[in-house]
């Protein structure tokens, strides 16, 4: 029994060893370099990063473009988050309802995660065309002059949420319609019994039963809205006239367009901090509201 017990161990370790040594090589070790080299000054093209201390961090954080990229990225924050929260959960719902021809629409709106962001953002970049966008002509054909959806300050990070919802909206409603079908369905027959209407039912125990999956999309959704990029790059570039410029496009533009690899580095290293932040105040405050038991 003893050799059977080091034999399964060996093989766990044994299975764990690739992972383990992925981790290290593709996570672990890039994240200590470009702590490295965010305390260096470094011209990729060329030569060897020189130490300059936090001078990086200095200049980023008395710089004004950082905190109009900062806000441009709370701004996303702020309208895609409670959208996909509610939309999905709604989503969710329907899809738990016995209602004809709802299995062909759960396939429908999950083709979108299964598509590329690049090539995504592509169709939509044409379709969102102020001049010959499809959905431009549609909203003329109804009497509606479209905006400048890409082209118009106040419309440009609109149209980014838009597609993010589109292409985020299946994933995150199939999650959440799993934790539905988990829900014991009995406890909805007593609540009938008791006198409940749907909206109770749905307050009162549909909500406090999948509230851990609720809280496991709000960390998701907030992580990615952190990491916003392939969308922006795609369909603006970051404008115009810079409405678009989120953190991580900053990265890549210091990093690979100036070739200033030291200051996207410490770019990369503020936006982790960051992340870490709001992940930890989300895990001290999700107390109040996720239910385990």
């Amino acid at each position: 029994m003893n050799h059977l017990q080091k034999n399964i161990k060996f093989y766990i370790v044994l299975f764990l060893v690739p992972s383990i040594l992925g981790y290290i090589i593709f996570s672990l070790l890039p994240m200590l370099s470009a702590f490295y080299l965010s305390f260096t000054s470094w011209d990729i093209i060329g030569g060897t990063p020189d130490w300059i201390g936090i001078t990086n961090y200095k200049d980023i954080f008395s710089s004004d473009e950082f905190y109009r990229v900062l806000k441009n990225t709370l701004k996303f924050i702020v309208m895609y988050i409670p959208l996909i929260m509610i939309s999905s959960f709604l989503l969710a719902l329907l899809f738990d309802q016995k209602v004809k021809g709802v299995g062909a629409f759960r396939v429908l709106l999950f083709i979108p995660v299964l598509t590329s962001w690049v090539a995504g953002s592509i169709i939509w970049r044409s379709a969102l065309n102020g001049q010959y966008g499809i959905i431009n002509n549609l909203l003329d054909l109804v009497g509606i002059q479209g905006p400048g959806w890409l082209t118009d300050p106040k419309w440009s990070m609109v149209s980014i949420v838009m597609v993010s919802i589109w292409k985020d909206l299946g994933f995150f409603s199939l999650i959440i319609f799993g934790a539905l079908r988990n829900v014991d369905k009995e406890v909805y027959e007593a609540a009938e019994i008791d006198g409940a209407s749907s909206f109770k039912k749905t307050l009162k125990i549909t909500l406090p039963l999948v509230s851990p999956t609720l809280f496991f999309v709000l960390i998701t959704t907030m992580i990615n809205s952190f990491q916003l990029f392939p969308q922006v790059m795609v369909m603006t570039g970051g404008g115009p006239f810079g409405s678009t410029q989120v953190l991580v496009e900053r990265i890549y533009t210091y990093g690979f367009r100036y070739f200033n690899m030291g200051y996207a580095a410490a770019l990369s290293i503020v936006l982790l901090i960051m992340i870490v932040i709001v992940t930890i105040i989300q895990l001290v405050f999700q107390k109040k509201w996720v239910f385990y038991e």
